[in-house]
């Protein structure tokens, strides 16, 4: 895809291996910092994208970051302790959106994008994402948040996401909205590659226990156990960051012989990741293992991108 001539910058926080970069950088952003602490992590975005990231955000100060645009971030969620006592910085001190938190009151960036599991709507009956909202308009931001998911957005897997948007401009949070889903069909067989080693077909041993787990589930009456599926099938379940141990929420059927897992080429085309991106990860000599976490932890490109489009077009 063409690059836009550079329009506004961006900072990668919580960057992973990249994949919201990827989709701001499409609509012609500069990452102007980025920020990732763990170390195989790191060698995969700077392998992937020509930089390696700062590492643990709690210890870099906010004054030292550069002037940007646009916070992006995909935070781990964990619990509030004191959620709900609309304390701001109090609540949520502790946690990792507390970083996020800082970095916006010191910077006053025109918007940012966070992404999170879809639980996080949820969570703690709804009184953490309670606490986000009531911190971020404290600092004076006006907030949208919307699921969505990436089967929506042309690629092959049902993973729904929930984005929260911010813009310090009433105007500007006014003219924002969350794009709607694009209407493509989708079929795992458009992301399969055509020839694929063996070493990912899984072992008789290994397959012998999925199927006796699956029974085990089956007779206490609950659905868990693996999940197969076809070049037919319209998408996969979501590709998470335990995929590496044993492959059993996606495997794929093979005539004559045990199911497979993805390649790491395929688990990066599930999320949006070109393919040239991911060889270079595993040129750098990282781990198959390390990659399928990486990709589970990332983001669904497409999906970003179509809501990067939204942002920049109301920036």
């Amino acid at each position: 895809m063409k690059k836009q001539k550079s329009s506004f910058s961006f900072i990668d926080l919580f960057a992973g291996i990249g994949g919201i970069r990827l989709a701001f950088e499409r609509q012609g952003g500069t990452c102007v910092f980025s920020s990732e602490w763990n170390k195989f992590a790191q060698k995969s975005y700077e392998a992937m994208h020509g930089d390696a990231p700062e590492g643990d955000i709690t210890k870099i100060n906010e004054k030292d970051l550069p002037d940007f645009d646009l916070l992006l971030g995909g935070f781990p969620c964990q619990a509030f302790s004191q959620a709900g006592k609309k304390q701001g910085f109090l609540d949520t001190r502790g946690t990792m959106f507390f970083e996020i938190e800082r970095i916006l009151k010191e910077k006053k960036p025109k918007a940012f994008l966070l992404e999170n599991v879809k639980g996080l709507k949820s969570h703690d009956k709804g009184r953490t994402l309670s606490v986000i909202l009531e911190s971020l308009k404290n600092l004076g931001y006006h907030v949208k948040f919307e699921v969505l998911s990436a089967k929506d957005f042309g690629l092959p897997q049902n993973r729904p996401r929930i984005y929260l948007v911010g813009f310090l401009s009433e105007k500007s949070f006014d003219m924002f909205s969350f794009p709607a889903p694009l209407g493509l069909k989708t079929s795992l067989g458009s992301i399969l590659e055509k020839k694929v080693d063996l070493k990912y077909t899984i072992s008789d041993k290994l397959w012998a226990g999925h199927k006796r787990r699956l029974l085990e589930h089956a007779e206490k009456g609950n659905g868990f156990g693996y999940s197969m599926f076809n070049k037919k099938s319209p998408y996969t379940s979501t590709l998470s960051a335990r995929y590496y141990k044993d492959g059993s929420e996606i495997l794929i059927e093979q005539k004559d012989k045990n199911p497979r897992k993805l390649t790491p080429v395929e688990a990066g085309r599930l999320q949006g990741f070109p393919d040239d991106l991911i060889k270079k990860a595993m040129k750098a000599g990282v781990s198959d293992n390390q990659l399928y976490k990486q990709l589970g932890n990332s983001v669904a490109v497409n999906v970003i991108e179509e809501i990067a489009k939204k942002i920049v077009h109301v920036l």
